[in-house]
């Protein structure tokens, strides 16, 4: 039996579609040395995964992104391994300036660039006729955000908010297909998660899996490259990766 033609096209977002390491980069206080908020940054990222994995766990509905951003940061910044970190947000001297700098510092993840290969990527899968979607954990706030900021435009935006659990969960998944009215073998995910990837084949979805040096720093890539149909290091001529599922 053949494989159905592609038809819709969902992706991951932060991450696989944006650069969030430079932006948080950028909203960091600028007095730590970028070494150690590179490492903060990542650090940070992690434990949003984390969190959202032990909700998950316990059955507890999605939370808002920027209050598990918030409370990940709060945590992180109480933790001796960062108390340089955490002088530079003392180093304000006010407590109200402070706590505008960890807002912002939220905030700044409303407001990422594209990866420079995305956006030639998507256009040309629209070129070829394919439906095209975020499917992403976080808010639709963020997700409408990130579009603009990145310049990015899809068919429709589909966050964890909206579909009322995290990713990986089967359910997630399902619920996508649904309401796209799309048979799982239709639908191929790209992302740069590989739990993600995980979840998306545990219901038949194809898999294309992108490589950012910013994610799942914890994965064994040779592992990840044996699961998915395809393993790419950009998105360079993913159209026709696609077109040959």
């Amino acid at each position: 039996m053949t494989n159905p033609k592609i038809k819709a096209v969902l992706f991951d977002f932060m991450g696989t579609c944006l650069d969030w390491h430079t932006g948080t980069l950028a909203a960091l206080p600028q007095s730590i040395p970028a070494a150690k908020r590179s490492e903060f940054a990542l650090q940070w990222r992690q434990n949003y995964f984390d969190s959202n994995a032990a909700r998950l766990a316990a059955n507890k509905p999605p939370e808002d992104i920027d209050l598990t951003l918030r409370h990940t940061l709060d945590a992180m910044l109480d933790e001796e391994r960062w108390g340089d970190v955490r002088a530079g947000f003392e180093s304000l001297g006010d407590r109200g300036e402070e706590e505008k700098l960890k807002e912002k510092v939220v905030q700044a993840w409303h407001s990422m660039p594209a990866w420079p290969d995305v956006k030639p990527a998507i256009d040309r899968l629209k070129e070829l006729g394919y439906e095209i979607f975020v499917h992403a954990n976080g808010t639709t706030r963020l997700q409408l955000d990130l579009c603009r900021s990145s310049a990015l435009s899809f068919n429709m935006l589909f966050s964890s908010e909206l579909l009322g659990v995290y990713k990986p969960a089967r359910e997630n998944y399902e619920k996508v297909l649904r309401l796209l009215k799309r048979e799982a073998g239709e639908c191929v995910l790209v992302a740069a998660h590989a739990y993600d990837t995980r979840g998306a084949k545990a219901v038949g979805m194809r898999t294309v899996y992108v490589h950012r040096w910013t994610d799942d720093v914890e994965e064994d890539m040779k592992i990840v490259k044996g699961e998915n149909d395809v393993f790419l290091e950009n998105m360079e001529g993913l159209g026709d990766v696609i077109a040959n599922l």
